[in-house]
C-alpha cells in the first residue's frame, strides 16, 4: 500500500487544475465580446493566452516528472525466512526472517507494529485489530513460556532507521520451542522514500517456516 505525500503530490495536482482553469478563462476572455469584457468581473485579465499555456505545460511537466521520479526511488520491499544457525544460544537452529529492499534507493522506517497469534488462539476478526508495539508482542509470547533472546527475538527497529538499497534487515528469529507456542507473527512495516511517499508491507514472519528444524537452509543470496 502506498500513501502519497500530500504536500508534494496534491500541490502539483492543484497547480495543474489551476493552470487549466486560467487557460480556459484566458481563451474565453479572448473570444468574448468587448461589451462583456469591459465590465467587472470579466474585465480582470489574469494571464494572456501564451502565459496561461506556459503555466499548463510547466505544471503538467512538473507533475509527470514527480511521478516518474517517485517510481524510480520507490522501495521494493520483500521478505524471506530460512533455517539458520549461530543466532540462538547453545547453537540451536532458528527460523530467521529478513526484510529486503531490492530497489536502487534507500528507504527510512516510519513505523512498525506487531500482531501475534498464539497456538490455539482464534484469528483476528479483521485486518486492523490486534496490532501492538514490540514490547507487548514480546510479553504475549513470553507468557506462553518462550524466553526472549533465548528462544526467540523480535529485533528492535526504531523509527528513522534507514533500509539501504539492496540491503537486508533482520526482523526476528524463532527456535523450534518458540514456534510450538506461536502460530503466526505478522509485522506491519511502514517506510518513507526519498520523495516523502509512505509504503506499507505486511510481513508474515513464520510463513513457510520449518517448525521441526533439522538442518540449515542454503543462503538465498
Amino acid at each position: 500500500m502506498v500513501r502519497r505525500n500530500r504536500v508534494f503530490s496534491r500541490l502539483l495536482t492543484c497547480m495543474v487544475y489551476l493552470s487549466l482553469l486560467l487557460l480556459a478563462y484566458s481563451v474565453w476572455r479572448t473570444n468574448a465580446p468587448d461589451t462583456l469584457t469591459d465590465s467587472w468581473p470579466w474585465k480582470l485579465e489574469l494571464l494572456d493566452g501564451q502565459s496561461a499555456t506556459t503555466a499548463v505545460v510547466g505544471s503538467m511537466g512538473a507533475a509527470l516528472a514527480r511521478g516518474q521520479y517517485a517510481r524510480a526511488v520507490r522501495p521494493a520491499l520483500g521478505y524471506y525466512g530460512r533455517a539458520t544457525a549461530g543466532i540462538a544460544p547453545d547453537d540451536r537452529l532458528v527460523w530467521a526472517c529478513h526484510v529486503v529492499n531490492a530497489a536502487q534507493d534507500v528507504a527510512v522506517v516510519d513505523g512498525i507494529a506487531y500482531r501475534v497469534v498464539l497456538t490455539g488462539d482464534a484469528d483476528p476478526t479483521d485486518d486492523e485489530t490486534g496490532w501492538v508495539d514490540r514490547q507487548r508482542a514480546k510479553r504475549a509470547i513470553e507468557e506462553r513460556g518462550p524466553v526472549d533472546r533465548s528462544d526467540f527475538s523480535l529485533h528492535f527497529i526504531s523509527a528513522d532507521k534507514p533500509l539501504p538499497a539492496q540491503g537486508l534487515m533482520l526482523i526476528g528469529w524463532f527456535t523450534e520451542e518458540a514456534m510450538a507456542e506461536v502460530r503466526d507473527v505478522h509485522v506491519r512495516l511502514r517506510v518513507t522514500d526519498r520523495v516523502g511517499d509512505t509504503h506499507e508491507r505486511i510481513i508474515d514472519v513464520l510463513k513457510g517456516a520449518d517448525r521441526s528444524l533439522r538442518r540449515v537452509d542454503p543462503p538465498l543470496f
